[in-house]
C-alpha cells in the first residue's frame, strides 16, 4: 500500500511537470511562433490562439485580400496614448487565413470591439491560418 502511494506521488509530479508551456509566454515570443510557423499553416486558427499566454488587449480584423487579424498586447488606450513619431506600438502580431473575414468593426459591441472575446474565438477558431507576420518591439 506505501509503495503504491509512493508510485502514486511519482505520477503526480512527472506528469505535472510534464505539461506543455505555450510557446509565447511574454509578448516578445511572438517571433517563436513565427519560427515555428509551420506547425500552424493549413490549421484552424485556435491551434496557434492555445500558444499565446498573455491577454490580447487590441484585435482588429481585415476582410480585404489577403486576410488577417492584427493581435497586440497593449490596449487601444495604450496605443492612442503614444506617439505616432514614437512608432513603438509594442509587439504586432499578424495572422492571415484563408477564409474571408466577417469583421467589422462598427457593429462589434462597444465595450468590447477591439478586444478578442470568447465570442470572436467561436466565430473564428476554426478559420484556416495562411502565415504568420511579427512587426515591432516591446
Amino acid at each position: 500500500m506505501e509503495s503504491t502511494i509512493k508510485i502514486l506521488a511519482i505520477l503526480f509530479v512527472i506528469n505535472s511537470n510534464c505539461k506543455a508551456q505555450q510557446m509565447l509566454q511574454v509578448p516578445m515570443d511572438a517571433y517563436k511562433l513565427k519560427t515555428n510557423e509551420q506547425q500552424f499553416i493549413n490549421k484552424p486558427l485556435r491551434n496557434l490562439l492555445k500558444e499565446i499566454k498573455p491577454e490580447i488587449k487590441f484585435v482588429s480584423g481585415t476582410v480585404d485580400y489577403p486576410p488577417f487579424f492584427s493581435f497586440r498586447f497593449i490596449s487601444r488606450e495604450e496605443i492612442m496614448k503614444k506617439s505616432i513619431n514614437d512608432n513603438t506600438f509594442g509587439i504586432g502580431l499578424y495572422v492571415y487565413v484563408k477564409e474571408p473575414l466577417d469583421w467589422d468593426f462598427d457593429k462589434r459591441p462597444k465595450d468590447t470591439a477591439s478586444k478578442w472575446t470568447k465570442e470572436d474565438l467561436e466565430k473564428y477558431g476554426n478559420l484556416t491560418l495562411e502565415r504568420i507576420k511579427v512587426i515591432g518591439k516591446e
